[in-house]
């Protein structure tokens, strides 16, 4: 496996380190500042928090079993709206960062065969969360500029 290979883990610190530093920026108001929809900043948080930590369950499903398992987001995103805007601005900011920690760890431990496994069946963005994380951290500092 080359470095290019595993150029995701670069980008999966980049965009923590990113979304540490747009939890520092936040206000306990921005939390509920509206976005898109029926989505706030806060939602987005953990809507973020929920996938990082969905992700990282994959993945150690993925290396434990070979086989990769069943995705259905839409159905879960809509399920779990609710609760997402209903988290409080800290609980929202410590539950973000800790899943972008955890699954980021995950990633970067994946072994070269589960990196193969992962690209081959095109869910790539299982591997590099930075993708997820800037297009929801672009929402997110756009409504609280």
């Amino acid at each position: 496996m080359t470095e290019a290979d595993r150029a995701y883990v670069a980008h999966n610190d980049a965009t923590r380190e990113r979304l540490r530093a747009v939890l520092g920026r936040l206000r306990d108001d921005d939390y509920r500042r509206p976005l898109e929809g029926d989505w706030t900043v806060g939602a987005v948080l953990g809507h973020l928090a929920f996938w990082d930590r969905h992700t990282r369950a994959v993945l150690a499903a993925w290396a434990r079993t070979g086989a990769q398992p069943p995705v259905g987001v839409d159905a879960v995103n809509e399920a779990a709206l609710p609760a997402w805007r209903a988290l409080p601005p800290a609980a929202a900011a410590r539950e973000v960062l800790a899943a972008a920690e955890l699954c980021d760890e995950a990633a970067a431990r994946a072994t070269p065969e589960l990196v193969a496994a992962v690209r081959a069946a095109n869910r790539f963005r299982l591997l590099d969360r930075g993708i997820h994380r800037a297009e929801h951290l672009d929402e997110i500092e756009q409504a609280i500029e």
